[in-house]
């Protein structure tokens, strides 16, 4: 095991890795911009280094200041966490060429599985289900014509690169091909510097339904279980459970097979995610695959007993990981995360930074919070705007949603609007309690 990482995020995530490092008796350095100079994971780690300003482009995504950051700290290892350089195949060559090793799959995984148009193109070749789509990136709007005239519309227009909803735009009317076209272009170039993109047939009111893998280097290759993730803003997700209210055993065990499918296709080592649409019909599609380790990582720890960050640790650092002699699994009860944002809910969930002027977090049974808040905190307006977690655990689903009604009730947040209320909100739909969200729900039940 490593005596010391560094670990390049902040906020949840980077304390979320501490606690694990720390269990295992591993050291940790954080690396902090300004804003973050007095936060709980900066006092947290063993060492902490200042790495620039607050904007993230002069901090947290600047690769050369968290690389000298691990070298004149000592460390081994560089943990990624997710957002920032979690998926950026430079950086993980970066650390390899630094010789540190970056705790997550090789360089050209990442770059292999963040092309989305070549990703389908891997998935097709080795047997596992996609949506209908065009052959490669589309390079002008009368090829996208071409396309979305064969297969019918409506059209799903989406970004080579990236992820979190950016340079996607669906297209329900022929009319409106060029511009979404355009658009779609031009927000993936600006938000991953590649205006690549691709077309695809979309499928309505489907959900969202991902598996967890993990890999390791001594041919160990295991799904744990399923999320669901289907209620979403604008492609951002907000609330997830485990295990998903539509899976039968048998889909459950389909798509798992679908998902060790995927992940031996590319050598893949490490925590990922395997993305999959499933629609009204029972039918699945690979969407997307994530290299790293996913924000509602937590509903799958709690129905598996599985802790992912410390079998992410072991992974990369040459061991075999623990959990593969309990494979296959199958769910233990029922976990359901809620995103606890800045955002104000009543105003198209506006970021609303500020101070934090009350701060109290619900205790008990099936409880866990995973948080960098404490009372006086301020909310930077320059990072992304989750604050905390929420996740209960039930001996059922029933359980686990008397259980949430109690915690956001007892969870309290001052000095700034949060997503609580709309998560209150959720819980009181007929929709959601009869476990029938799709990825329209804030649409049909707001």
């Amino acid at each position: 095991m490593f005596k010391k990482i560094l670990i390049a995020n902040r906020g949840e995530v980077a304390l979320r890795i501490m606690r694990a490092a720390r269990e295992l008796g591993v050291k940790t350095v954080a690396v902090y911009s300004e804003a973050d100079r007095d936060t709980l994971p900066v006092r947290y780690a063993d060492e902490a280094v200042c790495i620039g300003p607050a904007p993230a482009g002069k901090s947290y995504l600047v690769m050369s200041n968290i690389i000298a950051a691990a070298n004149t700290t000592g460390c081994e290892a560089v943990h990624p966490g997710y957002g920032f350089l979690a998926e950026n195949a430079d950086f993980a060559r970066a650390c390899a060429d630094n010789d540190l090793v970056f705790i997550g799959p090789s360089p050209d995984c990442i770059e292999r599985m963040g092309n989305k148009a070549a990703a389908r193109e891997t998935m097709t070749a080795c047997g596992v289900p996609t949506v209908p789509g065009s052959d490669g990136v589309i390079e002008d709007v009368e090829d996208a014509r071409a396309f979305a005239d064969r297969v019918g519309y409506p059209v799903l227009i989406k970004a080579s690169a990236g992820g979190g909803g950016k340079g996607m735009r669906e297209v329900h009317d022929p009319k409106d091909l060029d511009g979404a076209f355009s658009a779609a272009k031009a927000e993936a170039q600006a938000a991953f510097g590649n205006g690549d993109v691709y077309l695809e047939k979309l499928v309505l009111r489907p959900r969202h339904v991902e598996i967890q893998v993990l890999a390791d280097d001594f041919g160990n290759h295991i799904s744990l279980c399923e999320r669901d993730c289907s209620i979403q803003r604008r492609h951002q997700k907000l609330l997830e459970e485990a295990p998903s209210p539509a899976l039968t055993p048998e889909l459950r065990r389909a798509m798992g097979v679908a998902a060790i499918k995927a992940v031996r296709a590319v050598d893949y080592r490490n925590a990922g995610t395997i993305e999959f649409l499933l629609d009204e019909s029972g039918k699945f599609y690979f969407m997307e695959m994530n290299t790293r380790v996913q924000v509602e990582h937590p509903v799958t720890e709690q129905i598996t007993g599985v802790d992912i960050i410390k079998e992410q640790l072991r992974i990369a650092a040459g061991e075999p990981m623990r959990c593969a002699s309990r494979a296959p699994f199958s769910p233990n009860g029922h976990a359901i995360e809620f995103r606890i944002n800045a955002e104000d809910p009543d105003n198209d969930f506006r970021p609303s930074p500020g101070t934090i002027t009350r701060f109290e977090v619900p205790t008990g049974p099936g409880v866990r919070i995973e948080t960098y808040l404490t009372q006086g905190a301020k909310i930077s307006p320059y990072y992304d705007s989750m604050v905390a977690k929420l996740i209960v655990w039930g001996s059922d689903r029933e359980e686990a949603l008397q259980r949430a009604r109690r915690a956001l009730d007892e969870f309290a947040i001052e000095g700034i609007p949060t997503t609580i209320p709309f998560h209150k909100r959720v819980l009181d739909t007929a929709i959601f309690q009869a476990g029938e969200a799709r990825t329209d729900f804030i649409d049909i039940a707001f």
